[in-house]
């Protein structure tokens, strides 16, 4: 067998070890679940835990191994991916003392007394990094600095959950632009950290580690990390990746102007543009460096898509879970059959959950469902169902909008990948909501792929990200959309915007709770 490639995904819900060949087919994997704890008495917190998840990685890398039927010699390079956001924090002996996942929460305070005490320093990062500080790396170090001095003492060096993976198998504390972009602290434009803009709020600029780009031969396995995982001491460690970015690598959207959806539990609307363009003035939008050089990504985020439909036919499904499972199918493909049934519109029912993207005022409506009717022939489930398909894609069509807004780029074309992109009837209605052609990988769970590409990159198997990204992605099909359909939803849309507005005003006045803020808000 030719070399093979390992790339480690560190994701929101489980790790992940994947072993590809350089054609980028899968042969092996390990996965476990693993748990964020929160820490005790501090609300919204979500802490990573170094140690344990280390190991279960470790257990992961062997399973991998064992399933490809590969030797450890044979795997010629390896690097990680993980969700974005995440921070791990060293002391000087470069282990880890402190890690928080993607969507820990605890720093709204912290916010709110960054807005009252610096007014404008938020906008200064947004304009600089395209972050806000709601999930950012700063609000979270001063909380550590308030409420645990004695551990902010020891902190030397900062990375991401991405690097630490790297660190674990090589020793070597580094980052990279992609995920480190998502810290917050990051300059999209010379794609590297700005900790002068931290000296005010007393953070050791010396804590931020030397960046290289994605691709790029740091180190090599140890003789310990070789121990613990199976691998060969002496292997190449190349840097990885923020998920969403790699993910984008392994679809094939690598070139400017190229766009994607990717729809999982969250869904991510994403567009590929100049490194050096202006971010919108209201910061609405988030902007992230690619893996590509010279490229950052614009953003829209769509909350809890994926999420929502599973609480649907968990909540209401129950008939057609027990026949899914008879059949042997997939709970959702006999929702969706029935689904299509339904007329464009679903008889004007319009789901309330996830709000079109404000990245500087990130706050959901209550979730419910308007307009819904005492007609059971027309209101029931295969009908609600198709409105929560639509309106994923009315969201992420507004987002993709205002993206192109204030970027000037557009495309006809987008990459639909992720669980959703599985089925027949959800691409059909991206397409026709979008009016764009929509293009489905052969390889729709693209994260790790897009870390292999990464490993190859460092090693010389691959020239670049992008020529590694054009070798290997193969697509499965293409969707047209309905124009005659596209012009009704822009009516639907135009519609649903006005009830949204309606629906956030009650959380404002407080009748009604959000589905999720930000911190700090």
């Amino acid at each position: 067998m030719d070399a093979v490639l390992l790339a480690i995904d560190a994701g929101t819900g489980s790790g992940r070890a994947v072993i590809f060949d350089a054609a980028g087919h899968q042969l092996g994997v390990g996965q476990e679940e693993w748990v964020h704890i929160a820490e005790p008495n501090v609300p919204n917190s979500m802490s990573f835990d170094c140690k344990n998840n280390w190991e279960l990685i470790c257990r992961c890398i062997k399973k991998a191994i064992q399933q490809a039927g590969v030797s450890p010699s044979q795997i010629q390079a390896v690097s990680s991916t993980s969700m974005r956001e995440g921070i791990v924090l060293y002391n000087e002996s470069n282990q880890p003392i402190w890690a928080v996942a993607n969507v820990d929460a605890r720093a709204s305070e912290e916010v709110k007394e960054l807005h009252q005490q610096f007014p404008g320093m938020e906008e200064a990062f947004y304009q600089v990094s395209g972050q806000t500080f709601a999930l950012g790396a700063l609000p979270r170090l001063l909380w550590l600095k308030k409420h645990h001095p004695e551990t902010f003492a020891q902190v030397r060096h900062i990375n991401m959950i991405s690097d630490w993976v790297l660190t674990e198998l090589s020793g070597k504390i580094v980052s990279e632009p992609s995920n480190a972009g998502t810290a917050g602290i990051f300059s999209l434009k010379d794609r590297s950290w700005f900790p002068h803009l931290v000296k005010a709020l007393d953070i050791p600029p010396s804590i931020f580690p030397d960046t290289f780009e994605t691709g790029t031969q740091v180190g090599e396995v140890s003789a310990q990390a070789a121990k613990q995982t199976g691998l060969l001491a002496g292997t190449p460690v190349i840097t990885g990746g923020g998920d969403v970015q790699l993910g984008s690598a392994g679809l094939g959207v690598v070139e400017l102007g190229e766009s994607a959806v990717l729809g999982g539990t969250f869904w991510q609307q994403i567009v590929n543009i100049p490194a050096d363009t202006a971010v919108p003035k209201d910061l609405s939008i988030r902007v992230n460096p690619h893996v590509i050089p010279g490229v950052s990504q614009a953003e829209g985020i769509t909350f809890f898509s994926g999420l929502v439909m599973r609480w649907f036919r968990d909540a209401f499904c129950d008939l057609e879970v027990m026949q899914a499972q008879e059949q042997g199918v997939d709970a959702y493909t006999l929702l969706e059959q029935k689904a299509q049934k339904v007329p464009v519109g679903s008889y004007g029912i319009l789901p309330v959950f996830s709000d079109a993207m404000n990245y500087g005022h990130w706050m959901h409506a209550s979730p419910s469902f308007i307009n819904l009717s005492l007609d059971a022939e027309k209101c029931n489930k295969a009908s609600m169902f198709r409105a929560l398909q639509e309106n994923a894609c009315i969201v992420s069509a507004i987002n993709l909008k205002n993206i192109e807004a204030f970027s000037g780029i557009s495309s006809e074309q987008l990459v639909f990948a992720g669980g959703a992109s599985k089925g027949l009837l959800w691409p059909q209605i991206l397409a026709d909501v979008t009016g764009k052609t929509i293009h489905i990988p052969e390889v729709k769970e693209a994260t790790a792929l897009g870390a292999a590409m990464a490993a190859g990159t460092g090693i010389g198997i691959y020239n670049s990200m992008a020529q590694a990204s054009r070798e290997i992605v193969r697509w499965e099909k293409t969707v047209e959309p309905n124009l005659e359909h596209t012009q009704r939803y822009a009516d639907i849309t135009e519609k649903w915007q006005a009830v949204y507005q309606a629906q956030l005003d009650l959380v404002k006045s407080g009748l009604t709770e959000p589905m999720w803020k930000a911190p700090g808000l």
